[in-house]
């Protein structure tokens, strides 16, 4: 994916939208939505089997219910950016559709990767509130973790560089990658 922080560099990230970052038609923001959707239901179909997420309610103790809040929380964020990469960044969360422009609003202003911390956030909730603890899971969430680092670093990084310059590069000095900051970046 190297739209995951893809969007328009230009305008301050507090002000309305300029109308020529708006997607008049409304055909990229409904592409990235489909896509997002796409995304999610393949995780929600495959995830739930290697992490020991079963759904037996009545004997899910009543403390683990709390992480529910950072989980529809985190999906709701992750939901959002896929809004944003079509509504301001007119592309979708995908490689082969990434967004024209650099996305540098709603939560990409506090950490560069708002989609994947969103999905991390989700997915542990869930797990808390439904999972089975065994070292296999956790050795296998550690390791789609630790491809999503590399993946970032490796392939998503470097690909923004080249498609936005100088824009990326200063937003990536002023955004960390997966620890927010405190009040939004404002170029």
């Amino acid at each position: 994916m190297p739209s995951a922080n893809a969007g328009h560099a230009g305008a301050d990230a507090g002000s309305a939208e300029a109308p020529e970052n708006r997607d008049p038609s409304g055909l990229t923001t409904i592409a990235s939505l489909i896509v997002g959707i796409g995304f999610f239901a393949l995780w929600f179909w495959l995830l739930p089997s290697w992490l020991g997420l079963r759904a037996d309610v009545a004997r899910t103790a009543s403390w683990r219910w709390i992480a529910a809040v950072p989980s529809v929380l985190g999906f709701a964020v992750a939901l959002r950016c896929v809004w944003d990469f079509g509504r301001t960044g007119h592309g979708t969360p995908a490689p082969f559709a990434p967004p024209q422009r650099l996305v540098v609003t709603g939560f990409c202003r506090y950490v560069r990767n708002p989609m994947y911390v969103g999905f991390l956030t989700g997915w542990t909730g869930l797990w808390i509130v439904f999972g089975q603890a065994n070292w296999w899971a956790i050795a296998a969430a550690a390791a789609v973790v630790l491809g999503v680092n590399l993946f970032v670093r490796f392939y998503e990084e470097p690909t923004l560089h080249r498609m936005f310059g100088a824009d990326y590069d200063e937003y990536r000095n002023n955004v960390r990658r997966w620890l927010p900051r405190l009040h939004a970046w404002k170029k």
